[in-house]
């Protein structure tokens, strides 16, 4: 797949997610500049916008989460992003909450970044996550996080410093059972394909 059809791709799920959610936000990132109480149905999240929404809603998980990423780079450096990211996984997983993540591992593109998400899974399942690497047949380009069934972050944000602090990237947060169980289902999918 092309990359500006990729883009459009994107464009276009970010475009139906919005239109398709449900019309209550529980807030789960307050945003500067939002209103206070503001009971939207989706925040759109730039650049550096994504990372404190993301570590919110891990942090407010009770129950399950299941990412399914592209790159994730995580467990060299204790203060990075990503590694900021790991530590919240951490936290959750102690609170009892259920964490299944999908890595890209695939030989379809580069094997410094299937090596480099190799190093990311053995790191997280030192911590309690349960990690499972797509099938080979298969590029799994995603960036998509569905946390209690209910709350789901989608877009371009990799797992990565570069896209978390310093990339033009754009994700979306959306509140919607009914979009968290296709996503979910989704993920489950990936994670039973075989090789």
């Amino acid at each position: 797949m092309n990359i500006d059809l990729f883009r459009k791709s994107i464009l276009m799920l970010l475009i139906v997610a919005i239109l398709s959610a449900s019309a209550v936000f529980v807030g789960a990132a307050e945003r500067p500049g939002s209103r206070s109480g503001d009971n939207s149905a989706a925040v759109i999240l730039t650049n550096e916008d994504f990372l404190p929404a993301l570590l919110k809603a891990i942090d407010d998980a009770r129950e399950e989460i299941l990412l399914s990423l592209f790159s994730f780079k995580a467990g060299k450096y204790k203060d990075s992003y990503p590694d900021r990211i790991a530590a919240h996984l951490e936290r959750a997983v102690k609170r009892g909450v259920k964490i299944y993540i999908v890595l890209e591992t695939s030989g379809n593109l580069s094997e410094e970044l299937s090596m480099q998400n190799r190093k990311t899974g053995n790191f997280l399942q030192n911590r309690g996550m349960t990690v499972f690497y797509d099938s080979p047949r298969r590029t799994t380009h995603t960036k998509l996080i569905v946390i209690d069934r209910k709350l789901v972050l989608l877009g371009s944000h990799n797992f990565t410093q570069s896209a978390l602090k310093y990339n033009n990237e754009i994700s979306v947060l959306l509140k919607s059972p009914e979009l968290a169980g296709q996503a979910r289902n989704y993920i489950l999918k990936i994670m039973q394909e075989k090789n």
